[in-house]
């Protein structure tokens, strides 16, 4: 009896493209004979994620038989690098026009290495996370610090996701909204916005940041008289969340007030590079990502990326920070190292 290859006939890269017809863009996809109707602009997007989606949870397996299929074709996916490494997740990934989605297994390295890729959160995965990880988490995860880390990895997650779903041009006000939208919404995709919430975000009656999302696609346009205010978002990946809504909402709760990077008074563009810093901010001493990820998460250029950086220093929220050109890695420092951890020394060239 074979007992190898059970598996084999599942190949877990998924593709979709947008092409344009009458009345709108036709979602055609390779591997099966699905045919929709015409798309508006507004839900195009909602619909390429759930079909891929859909793919993902039909070729479910076990995360011990999954494999970088990145790799599998040679690495063509992305410019070279030292290799693949890290653990296999889902990437998802875009073209520059936005019309071809790619949905794959890919590892850490490789996935990092593509332009125009996100990672799925493991909180967007939904039945396809709780077929392949049935394990509980470990007692550790129940402490205070694993806690406070869980909430850290489910706003990075989510930044990460809608780094790639939103439009490039998305301003960081709307990303800041986007997010809070996204980690507040029930199974339906409602969400309940109440005025000190949007108040204390300085967002309060700014219909452009409504308008903005409205038009990607995102949320549907809200009653901006309403009190509270009521959203309905469009983002069918987004209302796919295995963690429960109490978590999601204290990961909501943690991204408005970012420890140990809180700039509550700051202007939207430097309250999300801090955001994104620190939920990139573990326990350890040294803190670095990628240069591609925050820009990606930032919404901007490398150079406008370190502008704000320098900004960040400035203002004394952060002690020093690099770019490493040749890893193409960012290092920073805290202005005060936590207690009983060693500092550390940035490469040579950090700024001040």
């Amino acid at each position: 009896m074979r007992l190898a290859g059970a598996h084999a006939a599942v190949r877990r890269i998924w593709t979709v493209e947008l092409r344009p017809r009458a009345g709108g863009p036709a979602l055609v996809c390779p591997a099966c004979t699905a045919h929709t109707p015409a798309l508006t602009g507004t839900s195009a997007r909602s619909a390429v994620l759930a079909h891929l989606a859909s793919h993902a949870r039909a070729d479910a397996l076990p995360t011990y038989l999954r494999s970088c299929q990145c790799r599998a074709r040679g690495c063509r996916w992305h410019p070279r690098h030292r290799g693949c490494a890290g653990p296999v997740l889902l990437a998802l990934t875009r073209d520059g026009s936005g019309r071809a989605w790619r949905l794959a297994d890919t590892c850490a390295a490789c996935a990092a290495a593509t332009s125009n890729t996100a990672v799925v959160p493991d909180t967007l995965s939904g039945s396809l996370r709780q077929q392949a990880s049935p394990v509980s988490p470990p007692p550790a995860a129940r402490s205070h610090a694993g806690l406070q880390e869980r909430v850290r990895v489910r706003v990075r997650e989510m930044l990460t996701y809608l780094g790639t779903t939103l439009p490039r041009f998305t301003s960081p006000a709307a990303r800041l909204l986007a997010l809070q939208c996204a980690l507040r919404a029930d199974a339906r995709g409602h969400v309940r916005l109440p005025v000190g919430l949007l108040r204390s975000m300085r967002l309060r009656q700014n219909r452009e940041l409504w308008l903005e999302l409205a038009h990607a696609g995102w949320l549907e346009l809200p009653d901006l008289r309403a009190l509270p205010m009521q959203v309905r978002l469009l983002d069918a990946t987004v209302l796919d969340q295995t963690t429960g809504r109490r978590a999601r909402c204290r990961a909501a709760d943690w991204a408005l007030r970012p420890v140990p990077l809180i700039l509550p008074a700051a202007a939207p563009a430097l309250r999300l590079a801090a955001l994104v810093l620190a939920a990139h901010t573990g326990a350890s001493a040294e803190h670095n990502t990628d240069m591609d990820v925050l820009t990606r998460q930032c919404g901007h250029s490398p150079q406008q990326t370190g502008e704000l950086l320098d900004r960040l220093v400035s203002t004394r929220t952060l002690r020093a920070w690099h770019h490493d050109r040749e890893s193409d890695e960012v290092f920073w420092q805290l202005p005060q190292p936590q207690a009983g951890t060693r500092s550390v020394v940035l490469p040579h060239g950090h700024r001040a």
